[in-house]
């Protein structure tokens, strides 16, 4: 019976010590910028409906500011994120530090972040990564089943799988890393409360 347990013990470390192999080599990777932007196309699945809803927009992640989440087609919005609130057309709303993190973490590329709120598995393979979050946080594990990260120097795609059997694919493209925010992104980022 010890031995059994040494043996589960062992499996156990080794197992958290590859997911954090792993997710280092990764993390790696990834191309790290005070500030990324691109494209997107959204793709929600909704039980009740047989078509999904699909979206298209814009992004612009500030490592200090927070992101920007535009939709273009087919209705306009803007959803503002930062660690602490989130802006819609509804009003601002506070938001759970790990749902702040969580945006922030994803699209800066600062995947160790996630280790804290989620259980990771992935593989890294020349010339793409995949990478598998389940929720710890109590509030998280309520909405989120599991989300599925992969891409190569950026994140390319994200799935997210709600608990209720919702589902939402997004593919990134187009990104880039300026130097500076335009002034129009600034304003944006300036409806944010401090």
């Amino acid at each position: 019976m010890k031995f059994i347990k040494i043996l589960l013990f062992f499996l156990l470390s080794f197992n958290h010590s590859y997911a954090a192999d792993v997710l280092a080599e990764i993390t790696g990777r990834l191309v790290k910028t005070p500030i990324t932007q691109g494209d997107f196309q959204q793709e929600k699945r909704l039980k009740i409906l047989r078509k999904p809803l699909i979206s298209t927009g814009s992004f612009t992640y500030s490592q200090s500011k927070g992101v920007i989440w535009k939709t273009l087609t087919p209705i306009p919005s803007l959803l503002l994120v930062n660690d602490a609130h989130l802006l819609t057309g509804q009003g601002e709303q506070t938001v759970p530090p790990a749902f702040g993190k969580v945006f922030k973490a994803m699209l800066g590329g600062d995947l160790n972040q996630l280790s804290e709120g989620f259980l990771i598995t992935g593989e890294n393979k020349k010339p793409t990564w995949r990478c598998q979050l389940t929720p710890k946080d109590e509030l998280l594990k309520k909405i989120i089943s599991s989300i599925l990260l992969s891409g190569d120097t950026e994140l390319r795609s994200l799935e997210l799988q709600e608990v209720n059997g919702n589902l939402t694919r997004i593919s990134f493209t187009k990104i880039t890393h300026p130097e500076n925010l335009t002034p129009e992104q600034e304003a944006d980022f300036e409806r944010l409360s401090p």
